[in-house]
């Protein structure tokens, strides 16, 4: 039987694994320097969730493949898209509302963890709504995703030989329209009630680790799908 904790990630990384990110050190060097009258935060998994997201590249690849319009002001998309991913992961939360509260808790956290100029205003609903337009383009995303999978095969030394397949369903109480994703199909999830977008995903052992997506309307069948996701494997670096 599965059961969700509510208790933060940090609380179940042991103490030497939190001393590695030099975010951190910074972080509690920072705040231990004058403890009668330095201010308190609560930090949680952010340094270590962060610190991988710097390792993986993300926030530069991100930057690199999704230029922005020359009005963006801020902090710039690969930093929102990364702190953004944080946030997913330490809250199990990924609604746009939560977020800019969230982080106006925290800017002295966030901006020690990147070396970054914060303002909660960086995080607001229109803000974030943008970055995932940006991302929604399928060619600067292929190129995004083709760099990053190369860059983490190399790093982890995987061998790359076979690459798992899998299609899957998500519901929601999205509304469904024409050219929406969201779409009725044969529901996996035994909900025929919701409408779904269906998900290819191709993985890489022991890790599982992604090195191909796909999204795609709900009243997909799953047979077409496997073609173009071992084209996209070999595009990103999979033989």
């Amino acid at each position: 039987m599965g059961f969700y904790s509510r208790k933060p990630i940090a609380n179940k990384i042991p103490k030497r694994t939190w001393d590695c990110p030099r975010a951190f050190i910074r972080l509690r060097y920072s705040l231990c320097l004058n403890r009668s009258t330095s201010p308190t935060f609560r930090v949680d998994d952010l340094p270590l969730l962060l610190a991988q997201l710097n390792r993986m590249g993300v926030q530069g690849l991100l930057d690199k493949h999704f230029p922005t319009h020359g009005n963006w002001q801020g902090l710039s998309l690969g930093w929102v898209a990364s702190i953004w991913l944080g946030h997913i992961l330490s809250m199990a939360d990924h609604r746009l509302s939560y977020v800019q509260p969230w982080a106006e808790k925290r800017l002295s956290t966030l901006s020690i963890c990147t070396g970054q100029s914060l303002r909660a205003l960086d995080f607001s609903d229109d803000r974030l709504e943008a970055v995932l337009g940006y991302l929604s383009e399928d060619e600067p995303w292929h190129r995004f995703e083709a760099e990053l999978g190369g860059h983490l095969i190399r790093v982890y030394d995987l061998r790359t030989k076979r690459v798992r397949l899998e299609p899957t369903t998500a519901s929601g109480y999205g509304g469904v329209t024409e050219d929406g994703l969201f779409q009725w199909g044969h529901s996996k999830n035994k909900r025929p009630d919701l409408a779904q977008v269906k998900i290819m995903l191709a993985t890489l052992d022991p890790l599982s680790l992604p090195v191909a997506t796909e999204v795609l309307s709900g009243e997909k069948a799953d047979d077409p799908l496997y073609v173009p996701a071992t084209l996209a494997s070999q595009r990103n670096h999979c033989d």
